[in-house]
């Protein structure tokens, strides 16, 4: 909420970045909200949490929603940093605030597409053969056919757009070296890409491997769900955690640093005391 309300408030960062950026700060608010909701049911009902029941599916819809969300939102702010880097290349396109909106518009009408389909009738309710045993009511087949690609495209993507940037940087920076102009510019930025590529992936593989793992084994597994209790669920609701906890950080890390971030609040908090000065008088 403090980046929301910051990026909103500041003028300068009324960018396209900054409009991906809030909008990844609302997709995890949005999967810390489901995932308070999912917690609420667990501690006046635990039973419906492990066998399943209908008042699950839209919780779990909604958590599936905004988790796909999250993921979309990383994969186009890593689109958008390659695009603004290489906007010097002879295929330039630059990214306009309108563009970020729509790509916004587009990354939610897909997440919630395909996190609703449970309540749109992919489940199993009724099917007790293919149902999961970690996320019940929901299908095993609705599991990997959400999974899988999106966990794909979540590491590739990303893997592919910020290895470009870096190396777009050290081709600029080796042009610039070898007609004798400073390169100090190009490798900071080149340095401070790779920490936050290594951070994305650091963070995307503590959060969403183990779900991935999860679905794997849910999938692959035979046995009801009295058999598994309690050590699987234990699994199921660290997964939970880990996701919540990057949810936690990916404000920080992407859309503003910590001093940044305190220092943007301060100027805001200036800004109003000096208003409230002003009106006084």
């Amino acid at each position: 909420c403090t980046v929301i309300f910051t990026r909103l408030a500041t003028r300068d960062l009324h960018k396209p970045i900054s409009i991906l950026f809030c909008n990844l700060a609302v997709s995890d608010l949005f999967t810390s909200f489901s995932g308070f909701w999912i917690s609420m049911l667990f501690i006046t009902n635990p039973d419906i949490t492990i066998f399943g029941s209908k008042d699950m599916l839209a919780p779990y819809a909604l958590y599936t929603t905004s988790i796909l969300s999250t993921i979309y939102n990383l994969v186009s702010i890593g689109i958008e940093r390659y695009l603004a880097v290489a906007e010097s290349m002879r295929t330039r396109f630059r990214v306009a605030r309108n563009h970020s909106i729509a790509v916004v518009f587009i990354n939610w009408v897909l997440a919630f597409f395909l996190g609703c389909l449970p309540l749109m009738g992919w489940n199993c309710l009724h099917a007790e053969r293919s149902v999961s045993v970690l996320y019940s009511p929901f299908c095993v087949n609705y599991l990997i056919f959400i999974a899988v690609p999106n966990v794909v495209v979540a590491f590739i993507v990303p893997l592919f757009t910020y290895l470009r940037i870096i190396i777009i940087l050290r081709k600029r920076k080796l042009r610039m070296q070898a007609c004798g102009q400073a390169t100090g510019t190009y490798k900071s930025a080149e340095s401070q890409v790779a920490r936050t590529s290594i951070s994305i992936w650091l963070l995307a593989l503590v959060s969403y491997a183990p779900f991935f793992a999860g679905v794997i084994f849910d999938a692959a597994n035979q046995r009801c769900h009295a058999d598994l209790y309690p050590g699987v669920y234990i699994f199921r609701n660290c997964t939970a955690m880990l996701i919540t906890i990057t949810c936690l950080g990916n404000p920080v890390l992407y859309p503003l640093k910590l001093r940044t971030l305190g220092a943007k609040l301060k100027a805001l908090r200036c800004l109003s005391a000096n208003r409230v000065r002003a009106c006084t008088i």
